[in-house]
């Protein structure tokens, strides 16, 4: 399947910083836009700050932000089990946890989190996201966005997933899934296999101005990724499921990169 096309009026919606270059790097360059959703992140008071001034300093133009502060998600789902939800990804007992663990923290003065909850953020953030994705995404638009199970296992990116989802089924614009996917997000990747051919179209990553992005992102001390990362030497990217399969028989995915998630 060729991409002829395919990059016209074309978009980027990606989580977190970096994630546009993570798991976009074959087409980071060439997409009219960039849009980057979360920016505040309460463990980390000083990230937002840091983020704002990647985008005085990124080596291309049309990259904005929602700044959307993050929920502090990460790890808070049950991905040996993982279930789907109306705002992303259901959360588990580690959600709770850490919400108890901030409660205590708060009592002495010593924690950024909010009062709601991660749970309650979580869902408030889903309507956030769609309340400003509504505003700049229109029907002709080619939606470039996380696949449904968030590359290496993340809620957030499951979420912003789910946003832009809702959206095309309203609006109407194609939304395209790249081939990330690690050991943690496998279960969840294997309930989209289907019995139908998948068509796809590869790119190479354009690993020097993948670099020269991730350089910013060091310059001003938030990259979140490992510092010894190397860029697969392609991506694939297909159109996004329109849901999960039931079917029997001998389903398949599209080809996938694969990695091992680590610390």
């Amino acid at each position: 399947m060729k991409h002829n096309g395919i990059l016209k009026n074309s978009i980027i919606i990606a989580a977190h910083p970096d994630d546009e270059l993570l798991w976009f790097g074959g087409i980071l360059r060439d997409v009219d836009q960039i849009v980057l959703v979360y920016e505040d992140f309460w463990p980390q008071p000083d990230v937002g700050q840091a983020r704002n001034a990647v985008l005085q300093d990124y080596p291309r133009d049309n990259v904005i932000s929602l700044k959307i502060p993050e929920a502090a998600t990460n790890g808070c789902a049950d991905w040996d089990n993982p279930r789907i939800g109306d705002f992303g990804i259901e959360l588990g007992f580690e959600a709770t946890l850490r919400d108890l663990k901030q409660q205590v923290k708060r009592v002495i003065g010593k924690s950024d989190a909010p009062a709601e909850g991660i749970e309650t953020s979580y869902k408030k953030n889903y309507n956030l996201i769609y309340d400003r994705l509504k505003t700049i995404l229109t029907p002709d638009m080619n939606v470039f966005t996380h696949n449904p199970w968030g590359e290496y296992g993340h809620e957030d990116h499951l979420q912003v997933y789910r946003v832009v989802e809702h959206l095309r089924k309203e609006m109407g614009f194609k939304q395209w899934m790249s081939n990330y996917c690690s050991e943690r997000a496998l279960p969840l990747a294997m309930t989209y296999f289907h019995n139908e051919e998948v068509k796809y179209f590869q790119v190479p990553v354009d690993k020097r101005f993948s670099n020269t992005v991730a350089d910013v992102y060091h310059k001003h001390g938030c990259w979140t990724w490992a510092k010894d990362w190397k860029w697969f030497p392609f991506e694939l990217y297909t159109e996004a499921p329109f849901a999960q399969s039931d079917e029997t028989g001998q389903p398949h995915l599209l080809p996938l990169n694969m990695f091992r998630l680590g610390e």
